[in-house]
């Protein structure tokens, strides 16, 4: 069921130095090395002048996508490259804000999946409930929701942890995704393009055709 309420989707159209180090980061943090996650730490922080809010959250997303091993890995490097200490506190640790999860999540996977949306749930509802309800209260609702960094940033990191992955599947979905979230067809063409050299040469090339199918055709 569409929920009553839309989200607000920004829209930039330059990619900046910040975000292209964002995006690379979270594909990093995916598949390269503890020494590789450090390299991209450093850069971001030092030389692409990241604001650490933007880090913090595409750390704590990339359990959704890396799992929870590389997530704890890098937050470990976080830690000690940054200095900053982990809060006190955070509105993940407050279980009873499941409703409220479960509308946001509601929301935001809506934006994300635009036409596809209503399909969307029953299909994975067919491969077992338990995964759309935690797509929806775990993944939308109490980790992509997440204030602190914009839903289109949020969505071009996801393209990138996909295409280093060589998850296509996946790619496909967020590849709309990040358009649908507010991201211009350069951002997330510059998105692939800041991740290209972690894939083989074809397989690079695979998804600069793919997302030319995306924008031309609508799927």
């Amino acid at each position: 069921m569409m929920p009553a309420a839309e989200l607000a989707v920004p829209t930039f159209h330059v990619m900046s130095d910040a975000t292209r180090s964002l995006v690379r980061l979270s594909a990093v943090i995916a598949v390269g090395s503890e020494a590789e996650i450090r390299v991209a730490l450093t850069h971001a922080t030092t030389s692409a002048h990241v604001p650490a809010e933007w880090i913090e959250e595409a750390i704590l997303q990339s359990y959704l996508f890396a799992g929870f091993p590389r997530a704890l890995n890098a937050a470990r490097e976080w830690r000690r490259i940054s200095g900053r200490p982990a809060p006190l506190d955070d509105e993940g640790m407050h279980h009873e804000n499941v409703d409220a999860w479960r509308r946001r999540g509601e929301a935001t996977c809506a934006t994300v999946y635009g036409p596809f949306y209503e399909r969307l749930r029953p299909n994975i509802r067919a491969l077992h409930p338990a995964l759309d309800e935690w797509m929806i209260v775990e993944g939308y609702g109490k980790v992509l929701s997440r204030p602190a960094l914009d839903l289109a940033r949020r969505e071009l990191c996801i393209v990138a942890v996909c295409a280093a992955a060589r998850q296509d599947r996946q790619l496909h979905s967020h590849l709309h995704g990040a358009l649908h979230s507010g991201a211009s067809a350069a951002d997330v063409q510059a998105t692939l393009d800041a991740v290209a050299d972690m894939v083989d040469s074809s397989v690079a090339e695979g998804h600069r055709l793919l997302f030319a199918r995306v924008v031309a055709h609508g799927n």
